[in-house]
């Protein structure tokens, strides 16, 4: 099993149908069951009718997926559950450690050097508190919980980007899981997703690859088993090598269907940029997944330019 997770923080872009059109085809082509799953826990991050917009974007491409669309948002007794037990195994703390106290710790003399993924700062030992077996439910909910992080590398197998070997301790130290708005944190959130949905093989960008072995933390501390296979995809990125955005213009999958673009047409530069030679000028999503072998897919980022662009709209 696998599954699709767009959040509805923006709108789904070129980059994004890439990796949930590859995603698609790899089910459809193996055989596994694929659910959707809106990660929907980001707050005040979350636009209102971003979701919907995604699966219809998700619909007008040819992706479809098994049963009714999932949501985070209605799953929070799942992770207070998973919470509970880690909280009574003292696997995890409360932290009121503000973020400026973190700063002014991690500036100190001899301060480990900071060395989070996307601006994340590194959690030092010393701030631990004196951590021993806790009641979640009895904890108060502005508070934040960080996992506990040993000190020791984990090495995994990614079946697209190669062998792997990340030390979050060292990265992130130990990193949250439970926010002070009363939410889960992405890590916890999605590996008790994927555990209690059967996910199996997970296919999303390379931005997350650094996720990856605290998930793994997370599913060994909570006894989940198997542990999913990853497929970490290099991302779609502006000519200045920075991920889609506003700044590379408009990349929306809705801005190119209300301009008259088709699915096919967009299907079509999605699978030259995936490493199949002899794509037509337009192509559908069950095409798409008759043709596309992960491993002729090139291993480094595709950059999206202003041809691109003119080359979509070309026939609208």
């Amino acid at each position: 099993m696998t599954r699709l997770a767009p959040s509805p923080t923006g709108a789904l872009h070129l980059g994004n149908a890439r990796t949930f059109l590859i995603n698609w085809a790899m089910a459809r082509a193996n055989g596994w069951r694929l659910v959707l799953r809106v990660d929907d826990l980001a707050g005040p991050r979350v636009k209102k009718h971003a979701a919907q917009d995604a699966i219809d974007d998700l619909r007008w491409l040819g992706i479809d997926w098994d049963g009714d669309a999932i949501f985070q948002s209605q799953r929070l007794d799942l992770y207070r559950a998973a919470m509970r037990d880690l909280a009574q195994r003292a696997l995890v703390f409360p932290c009121d450690v503000t973020r400026r106290e973190l700063e002014d710790a991690l500036a100190a003399p001899h301060a480990p050097v900071r060395g989070g993924p996307q601006g994340e700062s590194r959690f030092p030992p010393e701030l631990r508190p004196n951590i021993g077996p806790c009641d979640f439910d009895h904890v108060a909910e502005s508070t934040s919980w960080r996992f506990l992080v040993d000190a020791a590398p984990i090495p995994f197998t990614d079946h697209f980007a190669g062998p792997q070997t990340q030390n979050p301790a060292d990265t992130v130290g130990d990193f949250i899981v439970w926010t002070k708005d009363g939410e889960p944190a992405y890590q916890l959130a999605t590996v008790a997703d994927d555990h209690h949905l059967g996910v199996t093989d997970i296919v999303r960008g390379d931005d997350l690859l650094d996720s990856a072995a605290r998930q793994l933390l997370l599913f060994r501390a909570l006894n989940f088993a198997p542990e999913p296979r990853f497929f970490h995809l290099p991302l779609v990125v502006g000519e200045d090598g920075r991920r889609l955005a506003k700044r590379h213009g408009d990349t929306r999958i809705s801005a190119y269907r209300e301009a008259g673009v088709s699915p096919e047409r967009v299907i079509a530069l999605i699978a030259r940029w995936s490493g199949v030679q002899t794509a037509p000028d337009e192509m559908s999503a069950t095409q798409f997944s008759e043709v596309f072998d992960l491993d002729t897919m090139p291993k480094e980022q595709t950059i999206f330019t202003s041809k691109d662009d003119a080359w979509l709209r070309a026939r609208s």
